[in-house]
């Protein structure tokens, strides 16, 4: 049995950071944790937006289950399970530190210990309607969301030193295994950081290629998305300035990564503690002219997700695809516990490091969209699923950038995926209740009629 530190921030592409690939931005303790355990190269979130992604991994459920499709957190369901409420029935002490945004306040979720909880109040987000399809409010003005500022990051910053503060008193002290999860806001727009990280990445401001004029980006679900967050009036210097903003947010994050990291050694738990990081999901970065997420292509539904510990120790670069799901499914096998039955995910520990036929799921309900869309990616293909909009279908090793869609030249491949996706769920359906449902919680809060 192990213990396990899991570190999640959020929206997060994993693209942005040295262990991935990325030549600008510094995370020497991305890498070193990469170096030190295991690296897994393609992995997912269970939905490219936030309530529905952390729903998901505290409960183990996919999120056509838990019907959490969306940032709205009226009506939401009361049937659901956090991991930390079933391994503290099973004599493991869990702690929740930070960023909640679940189906219920997290002091309601059975945790041992609830450690400065950041909530999203209800109703949440209003503007999430569908048909006809919301246009934000004001998301022009997200445009200028960059900068500098002193205190930037100065309550995710007690989050960690809340966690570092754990580590060292309390976790030595305990006679039973152990589960610590600590989430924070950074990298998630705005892109503001300290004026030292800002200055930092001073040049580093690119502009995202391929842009709006590719024909991946005219896919009737960009465009959507564009429309909804106003992007295509964004300018170049405040492309860049997002961007270079979002390298200094990466570099904070990293550095809470190393303080965990001391924490750990410091505390003589290295040998008993297994450190993972990861996000919620990630994000567009300007690529096809989108931004943030809520879209299946990879920049948006990738994560990063290293570990190192006991359970990951030496593994290196695991090349299977795997999910946020399969990381909750790790926390029961470290711990020693058996996991309950319907929830998803396969322990990361039991995961081959090479295999072409798992398949890994994901899927998107919320706002943005006039309907669901749904991803299964399975070897080297990926089959994006969308109801009332064309298909698409991407050889991500060949075509990392996804700029040729194969779906009308690899039908039989598409064909074998959507069995794949059909014995998950029936997309078709699922779209309808779930359209039902966002129409519920905009009917019982009064929300946006949307435009368009």
């Amino acid at each position: 049995m192990a213990n396990t530190v899991v570190f999640m921030s959020d929206e997060h592409n994993p693209l942005y950071s040295e262990p991935y690939g990325h030549g600008a931005v510094e995370t020497p303790h991305m890498r070193a944790l990469a170096e030190e355990g295991a690296l897994f190269e393609h992995a997912y979130t269970p939905s490219p937006l936030c309530l529905p992604a952390r729903s998901a991994f505290h409960s183990g459920r996919y999120v056509h289950e838990s019907r959490c499709y969306n940032n709205c957190n009226v009506n939401l369901p009361d049937g659901l399970t956090s991991f930390g409420s079933i391994l503290g029935q099973h004599g493991v002490h869990t702690v929740h530190m930070g960023k909640a945004h679940l189906w219920r306040p997290v002091g309601e979720l059975g945790y041992s210990e609830v450690v400065h909880p950041s909530e999203h109040r209800p109703p949440g987000d209003r503007e999430c309607r569908r048909n006809p399809l919301a246009i934000r409010a004001g998301a022009r003005g997200r445009a200028d969301g960059y900068g500098a500022k002193p205190e930037a990051f100065s309550r995710p910053g007690r989050v960690v030193g809340g966690a570092v503060d754990w580590l060292r008193d309390t976790a030595p002290t305990l006679d039973r295994p152990w589960v610590l999860f600590v989430s924070v806001g950074p990298p998630h727009f705005p892109h503001v950081a300290t004026p030292e990280l800002w200055d930092k990445y001073s040049g580093c401001g690119d502009l995202p290629d391929p842009g709006p004029e590719h024909p991946t980006a005219r896919h009737p679900r960009a465009t959507d998305l564009r429309a909804h967050f106003q992007t295509d009036g964004f300018s170049e210097a405040q492309t860049r300035g997002l961007r270079r903003g979002y390298l200094a947010c990466v570099d904070w994050v990293d550095q809470q990564l190393g303080r965990l990291r001391e924490a750990v050694e410091t505390a003589g738990l290295r040998g008993t503690t297994n450190l993972v990081y990861c996000s919620d999901h990630g994000e567009m970065l300007g690529r096809f002219g989108m931004w943030w997420k809520c879209s299946l292509y990879e920049d948006s539904a990738r994560v990063p997700l290293i570990a190192a510990g006991p359970d990951y120790d030496g593994r290196g670069r695991v090349d299977t695809a795997v999910s946020l799901m399969d990381l909750q499914a790790s926390l029961f096998a470290s711990a020693g516990v058996p996991m309950p039955g319907g929830r998803r995910g396969q322990p990361l520990q039991t995961v081959p490091d090479h295999d072409d036929t798992r398949p890994v799921f994901s899927e998107y309900h919320g706002h943005g969209t006039r309907a669901s869309s749904y991803m299964i990616r399975r070897g080297p293909w990926k089959l994006i699923h969308h109801v009332k909009a064309p298909h698409q279908l991407f050889h991500v090793l060949d075509d990392p950038g996804e700029l040729e869609d194969r779906y009308e030249t690899e039908r039989g491949i598409a064909r074998g995926l959507e069995a794949e996706l059909r014995g998950i769920c029936d997309p078709e359906a699922e779209n309808e209740r779930a359209e039902a449902f966002i129409e519920g919680q905009l009917a019982a809060v009064g929300g946006s009629q949307g435009r368009r």
